[in-house]
């Protein structure tokens, strides 16, 4: 396990795009979209996190569940209430509808942890992946100051820290399909989900663990 970084969940979105249904809690091959992502994160960190407006919800897993310390929603908040309430220099965080995380990417991204970056983000020709990166403690106060002043890109707020950037080269080694990356925002992308996690439990994809 990784002792000096801990995984955290997003699970704080708006589900607009599903009538105000809990996405974390959205079906797929019979179960819940965060249930992967939780159990991934508890074979990989000591401590965990969700990050949540209804922790109640969430109880039954053996994670600390906390909510938002800013009332500004957005994925920044969420990172910020991670490193708020985490007891370990870094923290690791993804969202909740990203059910094909795979263990040698959240393994890289975390390997390349050092004393002094403010972060470590993936990169791909699509440009970095702030929801599957690795943040600094010491970066708490830049995070706090940019939600304050409404500036919620998390990319550029930390564009002039110090982050390192993990190539797409080994990205792809580490995920030859990006299939970590694959995340749910619409009921179309759930059917294509299912349809991916079916062709695994068929064992036409190779890739990712279902």
């Amino acid at each position: 396990m990784f002792t000096e970084c801990t995984g955290v969940i997003l699970a704080g979105g708006k589900n607009s795009r599903f009538n105000g249904q809990n996405k974390a809690f959205l079906r797929l091959s019979g179960r819940r979209l965060v249930s992967p992502v939780i159990d991934l994160f508890l074979s990989l960190f000591d401590q965990v996190i969700v990050v949540t407006s209804n922790p109640l919800a969430y109880l039954e897993w053996n994670v600390m569940v906390v909510t938002d310390v800013f009332d500004v929603k957005s994925s920044l908040t969420g990172i910020h209430t991670g490193l708020f309430y985490a007891n370990t220099p870094f923290v690791f965080v993804a969202a909740c509808d990203t059910p094909f995380i795979r263990k040698e990417l959240v393994s890289l991204i975390v390997s390349e942890i050092r004393p002094g970056l403010a972060a470590v983000m993936p990169e791909t020709r699509s440009g970095v992946e702030p929801l599957l990166a690795a943040y600094s403690k010491e970066s708490l106060p830049v995070v706090e100051r940019g939600l304050e002043a409404g500036k919620l890109k998390i990319a550029r707020l930390f564009k002039k820290m110090r982050v390192k950037h993990v190539s797409e080269k080994r990205v792809l080694a580490a995920d030859p399909q990006l299939i970590s990356l694959f995340n749910i925002n619409t009921p179309e992308d759930l059917d294509r989900a299912a349809a991916m996690a079916q062709n695994n439990a068929d064992g036409l994809v190779k890739s990712f663990s279902w």
